[in-house]
């Protein structure tokens, strides 16, 4: 047995049934959702009271899975998958998820969104179709880029410019259609004008013939936590109409900051 074997189910009075890999999994889960967020290795080491090494490869693994994200190196934050399963928590609340995003449904009368960032990413973890006599390719669980989405650019936009640098030198900005913006210089530009508006754009840029209002989700640090979108199709709404839900739009991510 090795050292860091026979230390696992002794460190901090536990018995060796409390280092199990599975209650290791969980105390490194407290610890990245701890607050003050996100945490160094060596926090999460220490307030999880698991090995490094063990501590190292957990992490790898929830990173993988998306419950825990990586965040500037060897810090760790909150994953999508980890926040979608305290927002099914939250959810049944009468001033809850699904009541802003049915609010939001309701005066728009267009598919809503709700989207989780992680890393290069969002996750879809909210869909609320509208009563129009169409339906969206989107579905909870799947994973988009953020370049190409009216929810990925708006928390782009509230990046630091090094993050958002750091990500079209990791993408490669790949293009999903025709419109999509390729280029660096198309995309900074593009995130000045949302910064300036407090909304994005998608105009067929991720799917065709789909347009997509989008706005951030800001956490209590002032970073990103996800976004909503709303969704129409081309053909029944024109650019400068989907524009008009803005204010709807903005005031539910408003209403969800404390929530997420």
């Amino acid at each position: 047995m090795s050292t860091e074997d026979r230390s696992d189910g002794v460190r901090g009075g536990r018995t060796s049934a409390a280092g199990s890999a599975l209650e290791k999994s969980l105390r490194i889960l407290e610890a990245v959702a701890a607050p003050g967020g996100p945490h160094r290795l060596a926090e999460v080491t220490a307030a999880a009271a698991v090995p490094k090494s063990s501590t190292f490869r957990i992490l790898a693994s929830l990173v993988e899975q998306g419950f825990v994200r990586q965040e500037g190196g060897s810090r760790y934050g909150v994953g999508p998958r980890l926040r979608g399963l305290s927002a099914l928590v939250s959810g049944g609340e009468p001033a809850g998820i699904e009541h802003v995003l049915g609010e939001l449904r309701r005066a728009t009368g267009q598919t809503v969104h709700l989207a989780l960032h992680s890393g290069e990413t969002i996750t879809y973890i909210r869909k609320l179709e509208s009563d129009q006599p169409f339906r969206t390719a989107s579905r909870v669980g799947m994973v988009m880029p953020l370049h190409t989405t009216a929810i990925g650019k708006s928390i782009l936009a509230h990046l630091p410019d090094e993050e958002v640098r750091d990500l079209i030198a990791a993408t490669g900005l790949p293009a999903r259609t025709p419109r999509t913006l390729t280029t660096g210089r198309e995309l900074r530009a593009q995130l000045t004008e949302v910064r300036a508006r407090g909304f994005a754009l998608d105009d067929e840029e991720n799917e065709p013939t789909i347009r997509c209002v989008g706005a951030v989700v800001l956490g209590p640090n002032g970073r990103p936590v996800g976004g909503v979108s709303v969704t129409t199709v081309t053909f029944l709404v024109s650019r400068e109409e989907i524009e008009a839900y803005a204010p709807a739009l903005l005031a539910a991510t408003e209403a969800l900051a404390p929530l997420l």
